[in-house]
């Protein structure tokens, strides 16, 4: 059966405005998508496999609003189950402190342009006590230069408590490799790198090989989800959309795959490696990055870590990340939507059933979410809640 088509095609039309009828306009792939994600989050159990094939697919998950309802389901995390808000209490006396204070502080680029300087200040503040609160609930964690990239993007998506959970558990999952006491996990995972390129282009491999660049080019990449280096924030969600959704160990396919994507144009650099590595380091900023997502799907499902490692003989430390994503793909799956757990929940003043009126549908989340956190999430989220013909309202 030819996709779009046959009944699955049909029901949707009847539960749509305009998808159906004589004279009826068939609803724009966008639409269709956002119906789809509204569908599995609505589901008992959520439907998080098809909430990963949304954020890997064409467009990512479209909207902050429904990043803020599918991001916590891929990291089985329910919004009425957030941590206590993160506080400056958390800064006294740990050995972390100043050290994630001179990164925060540094992180100005990250934030957007034109905020205002006390907004900024207030989100500095918070992305400081973020980190702290995981670093001390998981003393075996160890905070690395780059750590932050990540922090702030959470913030900025998700507000305060729920970015705060949502770190916490890719803390311990998909950047646990890199938050050991050294770095020879990171090593490990950086290494997959090298491998990748010589199986789709030993001639690119060759090239690298004799420039002796490395693969130091990529190790900011990996480590902030490529956050640090990247300057459009659209095109950094979009990535942590696609890594959300999969393999921890996807961003170094991605990685490779970039290389890949530039072949003649590194083939035409000086071989040497101060040559390589600074062109390496500059990302275009027109990069094609759903192509660049379809392709890193694509290597990563021709040759999986365990094929890799058996075709090319690498003797790596074990990715504390990988093992544990197994678990967690089991865990989210049997997640109830949250206008169950909303029934089930205590009302507090960070969860309060809100409805939206009016033009709150189309909320400006950006500012509002990082200020009130969970309870501006709530609004979006009950509001999605309505159903279909409401949530079509937002494109």
């Amino acid at each position: 059966m030819t996709a779009g088509t046959g009944p699955e095609r049909t029901k949707r039309r009847r539960n749509v405005p305009g998808g159906g009828g004589a004279g009826g306009q068939s609803l724009s792939w966008r639409k269709q998508k956002a119906v789809r994600i509204h569908e599995a989050l609505t589901c008992d159990p959520v439907d998080v496999e098809t909430l990963r094939e949304a954020a890997a697919s064409e467009g990512g998950l479209l909207t902050q609003e429904i990043r803020r309802r599918v991001w916590p389901k891929l990291l089985n995390i329910s919004v009425y189950s957030l941590p206590p808000k993160p506080g400056p209490a958390l800064r006294v006396n740990h050995h972390y402190y100043n050290q994630v204070l001179i990164d925060v502080r540094r992180s100005l680029k990250r934030f957007p342009r034109g905020m205002a300087e006390l907004e900024r200040s207030v989100l500095q503040d918070q992305l400081l006590d973020m980190i702290l609160y995981v670093l001390r609930s998981h003393p075996e964690l160890h905070y690395y230069q780059g750590y932050h990239d990540v922090a702030v993007t959470l913030l900025l998506t998700a507000g305060l408590r729920l970015g705060t959970a949502m770190l916490q558990t890719l803390s311990t999952h998909h950047l646990r490799d890199f938050m050991d006491p050294t770095m020879e996990r990171t090593r490990s995972v950086l290494s997959y790198l090298m491998p990748l390129i010589q199986s789709e282009s030993p001639v690119l491999h060759d090239f690298m090989l004799r420039s002796e660049v490395g693969c130091i080019f990529a190790l900011s990449w990996l480590i902030t989800w490529y956050g640090h280096v990247l300057s459009d924030f659209h095109q950094v969600l979009r990535l942590y959309d696609f890594f959300l959704a999969s393999h921890p160990l996807t961003p170094v396919y991605c990685a490779a795959q970039m290389v890949l994507m530039r072949e003649s144009e590194v083939l035409q650099v000086d071989c040497d490696m101060p040559s390589v590595h600074q062109f390496l380091s500059m990302i275009p900023t027109d990069f094609p990055y759903e192509t660049l997502i379809s392709r890193t799907h694509t290597l990563f499902q021709k040759y999986p870590p365990s094929e890799l490692e058996r075709q090319t003989s690498l003797r790596l430390l074990k990715s504390i990340s990988a093992a544990s994503f197994r678990s967690l793909q089991i865990s989210s799956a049997q997640q109830r939507p949250d206008f169950v757990l909303r029934q089930q929940a205590t009302p507090s003043l960070d969860v309060l059933p809100v409805r939206p009126q009016n033009t709150l549908v189309k909320l400006a989340v950006w500012g509002i979410s990082a200020s009130l956190g969970a309870a501006a999430f709530v609004v979006t989220q009950t509001a999605l809640e309505w159903g279909p013909d409401l949530l079509l309202g937002l494109f």
